[in-house]
């Protein structure tokens, strides 16, 4: 099922104004017209705690459509909303500019995780799956409870827990904000909101939409390495008219995914 942005986040003009909605949101749905059971006791409250009324967890992807290399998810919790004015839709940012405010970003987040899908799982479950898998995968990472998914191929970084926020033991409500129009399955749907273009209007997607894009990007570095003449630290996998002269020369490598076959190749 495809959701519609929220109402209430239809006229945010900035990330950090996004964030503070979301939270007060969470805190208290009836006020913005919600659903009483959006978050309910039986799956969104999380033993964890933290200064404001409410958790909201920021998850983004990056490589959904490249010929090449893995789906990487970040999950993302800011310490408060304008931990990091700067934030923005890592698409609006250049490369230079996101690796430069990469250390900043996880410095003003209370936790992360960021977890991938490898090529033989995306070709294998396709690549929505794939990207939901490495969604969980971020989450697991921070102790979200009820989630048993393998080790990805990559290992993930992680900084800190969904326990590490936990003061006075006092469970507060937890949103799991999910960028684009859909739910992340295999796991509760009532404590997630899609949010479309969410990595423009919620500060916590914003970041994880970074971490999640420079993790990816320094991976395909690699990959270049491994595979010279690609150019995958240009254009990260991507069907570029550069990378579809590469394949013509060199052919496939095992870091290209076979379900992405490109016509007239």
């Amino acid at each position: 099922m495809k959701f519609k942005l929220p109402a209430f986040l239809e006229n945010i003009e900035s990330p950090v104004e996004g964030e503070v909605a979301l939270r007060k949101y969470a805190a208290d749905p009836l006020a913005f017209g919600g659903d009483l059971d959006l978050f309910s006791a039986g799956g969104a409250r999380l033993g964890i705690a933290a200064e404001n009324s409410a958790i909201v967890v920021g998850i983004d992807e990056v490589g959904r459509g490249p010929l090449a290399g893995p789906v990487v998810a970040c999950a993302a919790v800011l310490k408060s909303p304008d931990a990091l004015l700067t934030l923005n839709d890592s698409k609006k940012l250049s490369r230079p500019k996101r690796e430069a405010m990469f250390d900043a970003v996880k410095d003003a987040c209370a936790c992360y995780a960021i977890a991938s899908a490898s090529v033989e799982e995306i070709d294998e479950i396709n690549i929505l799956e794939a990207d939901f898998l490495a969604m969980r995968r971020a989450l697991q990472a921070l102790g979200f409870p009820g989630l048993n998914e393998t080790a990805p191929e990559i290992p993930i970084e992680v900084k800190g827990s969904f326990a590490s926020l936990t003061t006075n033991h006092q469970p507060l409500t937890t949103l799991i904000a999910v960028d684009g129009n859909l739910k992340i399955d295999k796991m509760p749907q009532d404590i997630q909101m899609p949010i479309v273009k969410g990595d423009g209007r919620i500060a916590s997607i914003s970041a994880a939409s970074i971490l999640a894009k420079v993790f990816r990007d320094r991976y395909m570095d690699k990959l270049e390495e491994l595979y010279p003449g690609y150019g995958f630290d240009k254009h990260a996998g991507y069907g570029t008219k550069a990378h579809l002269d590469a394949i013509r020369r060199q052919g496939f490598t095992p870091a290209h995914r076979k379900s992405f076959h490109p016509k007239g190749l």
